[in-house]
């Protein structure tokens, strides 16, 4: 299955999206939870029993476009994790809070939209992405 889209839609698209993740003041943030819990219907859905492993927070702006692909500016790591887990998945949020992106999350030879070198998070030890693009439909 796959989804082609115009140049200039892709375009449009990407920089809707970075609009909506820039909107409110300070950064956008990428949080990442266990496997324990199920990912949420809509990232709009409060969170329950899932989690929270740590923050990871953004630049702001969050990023650039080229061409529909969003390539996000420096990624601040969390540099110590709020708790042990397996992680399985990541809200990305706007600057007030808000859940923007719910996405899966593998390490490197898996088949998750965020890829890290170990899922295996410990508690008070780093998480960090050395980049994330995130294409649109191309």
């Amino acid at each position: 299955m796959y989804i082609k889209i115009i140049p200039s839609a892709r375009t449009a698209m990407a920089l809707a999206l970075i609009a909506v993740l820039d909107a409110q003041t300070g950064p956008c943030t990428i949080e990442f939870y266990d496997n324990t819990g199920t990912i949420p219907a809509l990232p709009s859905t409060a969170i329950t029993n899932q989690v929270k492993l740590g923050v990871l927070t953004c630049s702001d702006p969050v990023g650039t476009d080229t061409a529909g692909v969003i390539t996000f500016a420096t990624i601040t790591q969390d540099s110590a994790a709020d708790a042990t887990g397996t992680a399985a998945w990541a809200r990305i949020k706007d600057g007030s809070g808000a859940g923007i992106i719910d996405v899966d999350v593998s390490n490197n030879a898996g088949t998750g939209l965020i890829k890290i070198n170990t899922v295996a998070i410990v508690a008070g030890g780093p998480i960090a992405l050395s980049g994330v693009t995130l294409t649109i439909g191309g």
